[in-house]
């Protein structure tokens, strides 16, 4: 299976749609895509043939219950991951030969390094444009990222991470999306989920200064 073919499909569609979500039912994805549910379903037969997609009963409130799909394990290799045990393999020789400074000091100059980057790609005045800019440029590097309206701001999604696994490992690696965030879009942000901890997504709060907001 070619992965970048394989997410121009339906079926990777649905796949996408689903590491979005978390779950879904096929009903809720058909009409994401403006399918039947008798289409929908018959491609997640066949994910849930291939092993990619699992199918719960779960109760939604008194009525009785209905069934979402999510994906399962294997879906994970889908995804890229940019040598993602390689990356952690170094960092680990780096730390053990070096010491744990070392550690600190590779990540600051990404973070520069990162941080100059996206200065040329946001470049936007208002903060709902920055924060879009920024999904943009995460979404060009491989990840599967959107943006929400929250009270007082915006809600950044990341569905995906490449280093996920290495930020178990070395936190410090999530060092990087903050520097670049403080640096460029203003205000303020929180994370309050993280893929590296467990969560379903990388979930970031950014709270625009009420300046920004009204200029």
């Amino acid at each position: 299976m070619q992965v970048d073919r394989f997410f121009q499909t339906t079926r990777g569609k649905i796949v996408s749609e689903l590491r979005r979500r978390g779950s879904a039912t096929a009903a809720e994805l058909a009409r994401s895509f403006g399918l039947s549910p008798n289409a929908v379903r018959q491609q997640l037969t066949i994910l849930e043939r291939d092993g990619l997609v699992a199918e719960q009963s779960v109760r939604r409130g008194p009525t009785k219950p209905t069934y979402e799909f999510s994906l399962t394990a294997d879906a994970d290799r889908l995804f890229p991951h940019n040598y993602d045990r390689l990356l952690s393999a170094v960092l680990r020789e780096v730390r053990d030969q070096f010491g744990a400074s070392a550690i600190g000091q590779i990540f600051d100059g990404l973070s520069r390094r990162a941080v100059e980057h996206a200065r040329r790609e946001i470049t936007a005045t208002q903060p709902e444009q920055r924060v879009s800019q920024l999904t943009q440029m995460l979404q060009r590097n491989g990840v599967l990222a959107e943006y929400s309206l929250i009270d007082g701001g915006f809600a950044l999604h990341e569905h995906t991470c490449p280093y996920s696994s290495t930020a178990k490992e070395h936190p410090e690696i999530c060092n990087v999306i903050h520097h670049v965030m403080d640096e460029t879009l203003g205000g303020n942000h929180v994370q309050t989920e993280s893929l590296a901890r467990g969560g379903k997504e990388c979930r970031f709060e950014l709270h625009p200064t009420q300046k920004e907001l009204v200029g």
